[in-house]
């Protein structure tokens, strides 16, 4: 296929025509009694109209056919995903996943919507609060199929295989070692290229935009030129036999046929799009003497709650980067939280767990659960040479965390087979190293 085109910026107000259909954006208006080309004009809304503007969303579609001609939804199968958190007892362990299995396509074959699976979440779709988190595994492309999340915004990061993306704003290509984000209420399909599996941050009532910045000032961490948009597309394509759309509401599965694509969307202008961003651009803070920052310094994208500094996600990388600090246990020192983190490994070897966190897994730390690095990388870090080092080279983890306190689905405890149910062992081999007879050493 030919190279695929983007708009540039975070947030930004865009405007994008079809180069087919020159003109095809009304001029001056937003909603003509007639539309160039005979297009429909229908406007996606991912804030209420009321809305101060600096967080007022809502882009202007212009569209063969209007997404409002369809067949009812009907009830579908869901099979893993969920926003049941009471069909499990709490789970206050550490807890660490192996890589997820991705089916292989001679055995079963499992689009992007059937790989779905529900690890773990809280909150509530239908009073707008709350956040899930999925992992999808699938191994074949979604024909005449999209997807539609009523609930929220999916934040996707590709582990295994590209995702080609194909919205009604246009087509996004995605790999690993990038993010993207579908905003609530945007039709999306999903092509893949083999075996393809990754993660998905889900949050409901929030859209997720950049952090502030603060002390740090006007530029670092993901700068928002670095963040890619796709520009127009459309197919004026008829499907007889029954174009099925897909749609999360209220945490159930519902389709419905209609006999025309849904990517038929000639031009589109406003400020509400999906958008996609390479981790590799961004620009990392860090400690330069002793000590550690906190691990916000790197937050990519954050969705807010309603109290002040306090998320309901956040979405943070650990990127290679250097290591200077003077005097300082350099890994994550042990901590208890009152955040949930919910980690991944896109590649490589994480710092604090150089064995057991692979690569398609993940972990999950609840609120005030205990965690840190294992037994060996203490020992090795207490007694390193501590000269400037790279960290993370050839790596790439990153954290999903949250204010909220995360029940864990039946799929994550049991059903899915992946759960290391050695993982406390890591640190069992810790010892104490405490001596009452310790005196400074005389300088």
């Amino acid at each position: 296929m030919a190279e695929l085109k983007y708009l540039t910026g975070f947030g930004n107000e865009f405007a994008t025509e079809d180069p087919r259909c020159p003109g095809a954006l009304p001029e001056g208006q937003n909603n003509p009694q007639v539309c160039p080309y005979g297009l429909y004009a229908e406007q996606l809304s991912g804030s209420a109209f009321t809305c101060p503007r600096p967080a007022n969303k809502r882009s202007w579609l212009y569209r063969i056919l209007p997404s409002v001609r369809h067949k009812p939804f009907a009830p579908v199968e869901q099979g893993a995903l969920t926003h049941n958190w009471d069909e499990a007892e709490p789970e206050p362990n550490q807890l660490r996943w192996l890589p997820f299995t991705v089916p292989k396509a001679n055995e079963k074959k499992i689009d992007f919507v059937t790989g779905l699976h529900t690890l773990c979440g809280a909150g509530d779709a239908r009073s707008r609060n709350g956040l899930a988190i999925h992992v999808y595994t699938c191994n074949t492309s979604m024909i005449d199929r999209c997807f539609n999340n009523s609930d929220g915004d999916f934040l996707i990061v590709p582990q295994l295989g590209v995702l080609l993306i194909t919205t009604e704003f246009g087509k996004m290509m995605v790999e690993p070692n990038e993010t993207c984000v579908v905003q609530q209420g945007m039709r999306f399909s999903v092509e893949v290229f083999g075996e393809t599996r990754g993660y998905i941050l889900e949050v409901f009532g929030a859209h997720f935009e950049l952090p502030d910045l603060g002390p740090i000032g006007a530029n670092g961490l993901a700068n928002p030129r670095d963040f890619l948009v796709p520009t127009a597309w459309y197919e004026d394509r008829k499907v007889p036999s029954g174009y099925t759309v897909i749609n999360k509401y209220q945490g159930k599965m519902f389709a419905a046929q209609q006999d025309f694509s849904p990517f038929n969307v000639v031009a589109w202008h406003g400020n509400y799009t999906p958008y996609k961003y390479n981790l590799t651009n961004f620009m990392v803070i860090n400690s330069v003497e002793f000590d550690h920052a906190d691990p916000s310094i790197f937050t990519v994208l954050t969705a807010k709650s309603t109290c002040p500094g306090v998320a309901i996600a956040d979405f943070v990388i650990f990127p290679p980067r250097w290591g200077v600090a003077n005097n300082t246990f350099r890994p994550p020192y042990y901590h208890r939280n009152c955040m949930s983190e919910f980690m991944g490994l896109i590649k490589g070897h994480y710092e604090a767990k150089a064995e057991g966190f692979q690569p398609g897994g993940g972990s999950l730390h609840s609120i005030m659960t205990p965690h840190g690095p294992d037994a060996d990388c203490f020992e090795k870090a207490s007694q390193a040479d501590l000269k400037p080092e790279r960290v993370a080279d050839g790596t790439m983890a990153f954290m999903f965390e949250s204010s909220f306190s995360m029940a864990v689905t039946k799929w994550g405890l049991d059903t899915c087979k992946r759960l290391d149910k050695n993982y406390y062992k890591c640190w069992e081999p810790i010892k104490s190293h405490f001596n009452p007879n310790w005196k400074p050493s005389s300088k």
